[in-house]
């Protein structure tokens, strides 16, 4: 059996399940459902380091949630082509905070407009480094999402 590293696996489930819905939606016998390999059957050393959902202590802003919410409206600046559009709304980003408490794979995983979007990333990707999750006593990478709320004044 082909073992396949963690970043991989995520990959194949985030981009087969829609392949998934789609055969299955389709009808069509001649699309076969995306493959995917059981996790249970990847080694934990081959995991390393793992990224949870869900931990007994989530990671955490330095200062807790206030001081994230004055580091976003201190840091984020309204994109003048926003403006000129009016467009508002939130922008949801995913982001890894790796166990040293830095963070990686910034993305947004719904967004509200292209130069909104940017903005959120921008400003996610400068903030400092976070106090990492835990799981079991141990620290460890978790994914966290954040929403980004844009509200003309």
């Amino acid at each position: 059996m082909n073992t396949l590293k963690a970043p991989h696996l995520l990959a194949m489930v985030l981009a087969g399940y829609p392949l998934t819905i789609l055969a299955q939606v389709s009808g069509d016998p001649d699309i076969p459902p995306a493959q995917v390999e059981d996790p249970a059957m990847i080694s934990i050393d081959e995991m390393s380091p793992q990224v949870f959902t869900m931990v007994e202590k989530m990671p955490e802003f330095p200062g807790g949630q206030q001081a994230l919410m004055k580091y976003m409206s201190s840091n984020l600046q309204y994109p003048e082509i926003a403006k000129e559009e009016e467009v508002q709304g939130k922008v949801f980003l995913s982001f890894v905070v790796q166990e040293d408490g830095s963070l990686r794979d910034v993305r947004v995983i719904r967004g509200v407009h292209p130069s909104l979007d940017r903005e959120a990333v921008r400003v996610a990707r400068s903030m400092p480094n976070w106090i990492p999750g835990k799981n079991m006593g141990k620290v460890c990478c978790v994914q966290y999402n954040l929403p980004v709320n844009f509200v003309l004044q």
